[in-house]
């Protein structure tokens, strides 16, 4: 298989998935076929390197979604795992084969590596680590190799080219997650108020903007809008906005590719972050002006606040349960609670299997959407 057309449609599919994380699966799919992997999996976290806190899990073998895998991982293996501090005290966008995070003992003795890792075909996996926005930091891992041919030069190539695009898809989720927007289409980010949004036709030229672009963009508040045409305030920014605007919109046949940037603003407040994303233009078009990329424009840091009365009236939780709920969704682990609240994790974890039964729901990622939803 060429690996070239394989590579764009990966990409393709990142794309897609960034608007819609029901998508991800699919995309996973199309990344094990570009890779010559049989799986693959994201971890999204924060806090100390030795306990981080899950934002993010996600498990995926040839295009499913593994839920069995990761509660078995998550519940069991997790907390004790010895590579993830070597994961995450390591460099960034550096591939690390799974067995060298593990010392020669504990290749022996590590109920991660020898039970977990094992189950889950990635004894043989490559891992990576990448940063992520207000401190977070992404895990992308790659299951062992679908074929007897291993990790070939070629496959590993590949997987370099895909690293970038995977942080920015978790870049770019947490933005509209944040702004409510976590189905979103190209149609309704413009009625969101919380992140600038701009569609751009194939050329670069604005097709339209929202209310929130409209005053970045009338401001000139580190961006601005001339006869159609997006300009950075300095000229090192409009040097990058220009490279990522042509990445994202290429003249020739090569895949489009996506992107972001820091943009300085006019005041002392903190620069935007700017990410741009290629949009599959239907063929043929005559010509048409048709959204080719979309701009979001964030500011970081904006959080909105969680009422736990909310909380325990919409969901219909006890006064415990709520408590719970609330500490999750603003990042606390399980640890924290269990230490905060002088109760076993045991007791933390009957508590969220209480909230799965009631909101039929069955992992930690859904029931912190589920209470970002109702947030402030």
């Amino acid at each position: 298989m060429s690996r070239q057309p394989a590579f764009g449609r990966a990409l393709a599919a990142i794309h897609e998935a960034m608007l819609d994380d029901a998508r991800w699966p699919a995309a996973a799919g199309r990344i094990d076929e570009a890779c010559g992997t049989s799986g693959s999996e994201l971890f999204v976290t924060e806090g100390p390197r030795d306990a981080p806190r899950i934002l993010f899990v996600g498990m995926y073998r040839r295009g499913l979604h593994r839920e069995d895998l990761e509660r078995i991982y998550v519940e069991d293996y997790y907390r004790d795992d010895e590579s993830i501090p070597r994961l995450a005290a390591g460099p960034y966008g550096r591939l690390i084969h799974a067995r060298d995070l593990y010392t020669a003992e504990e290749l022996k003795s590590s109920a991660a590596w020898n039970e977990a890792l094992s189950l889950g075909g990635c004894q043989d996996g490559l891992r990576a680590r990448l940063g992520g926005p207000d401190g977070t930091r992404i895990a992308w891992s790659l299951a062992d190799p679908a074929d007897a041919d291993g990790w070939g030069a070629a496959r590993v190539t590949m997987v370099n080219r895909l690293l970038p695009h995977i942080g920015q898809f978790v870049s770019v989720r947490q933005a509209l997650v944040r702004a409510e927007a976590r189905s979103a289409t190209l149609t309704s980010l413009l009625d969101n108020p919380r992140v600038g949004v701009v569609h751009l036709d194939r050329r670069g030229r604005v097709l339209e903007v929202n209310d929130r672009a409209r005053d970045i963009l009338r401001n000139g508040d580190g961006l601005s809008d001339r006869y159609g045409r997006l300009r950075a305030r300095t000229p090192a920014d409009k040097v990058r906005l220009d490279e990522l605007l042509a990445s994202a919109l290429p003249a020739s046949a090569v895949p489009a590719v996506g992107g972001w940037m820091l943009l300085r603003r006019s005041s002392v407040l903190p620069r935007f972050v700017v990410h741009v994303k290629p949009v599959d233009v239907p063929r043929p078009d005559y010509g048409a002006r048709r959204v080719a990329a979309l701009m979001l424009i964030v500011e970081p840091g904006r959080r909105h606040r969680i009422d736990p009365e909310v909380v325990a009236t919409t969901l219909e939780l006890t006064p415990g349960e709520t408590q719970v709920a609330v500490w999750l969704a603003e990042g606390k682990g399980v640890r924290e609670m269990a230490e905060a609240t002088g109760r076993t994790e045991g007791a933390i974890y009957r508590h969220l299997k209480q909230i799965y039964q009631k909101q039929s729901i069955s992992r930690q990622a859904d029931l912190v959407r589920l209470v970002l939803s109702l947030a402030e």
